[in-house]
């Protein structure tokens, strides 16, 4: 068997690379909820909203391959599933924190039709 790793192709441009890893709503919603700490799946559909479960775990599990999320099943019944940032994951937070304070501003802006 060959031990070599397949390198992934990644587009020309970094901020499309960063659009390709999180640029779903629900990807940067499950990060903005994860980044005080390790949520259940129901926690995080909960806090989500109107996501369905197939979709949440479709995303979880393309978070989870591109190491931006690590999973982890305990041996239980029912099964319990926790979700956590990995150290990848959580180097997103200074861009979360800028979408939340532009978020903010442009808020406060149209509150008082300055837009």
């Amino acid at each position: 068997m060959n031990d070599t790793k397949i390198k992934k192709e990644f587009p020309a441009c970094p901020v499309e690379t960063t659009l390709m890893l999180i640029g779903d709503k629900w990807k940067v919603l499950i990060l903005r909820d994860l980044m005080p700490g390790t949520r259940r799946f129901g926690e995080l559909k909960k806090s989500i909203g109107s996501v369905s479960q197939k979709v949440l775990t479709a995303q979880l599990r393309d978070m989870e391959a591109n190491g931006l999320v690590s999973r982890k099943v305990y041996a239980e019944v029912p099964p319990r599933v926790e979700y956590t940032l990995t150290d990848l994951g959580y180097s997103l937070k200074p861009i979360l924190d800028a979408m939340w304070n532009w978020g903010e501003d442009y808020q406060s802006r149209t509150k008082i039709g300055q837009v």
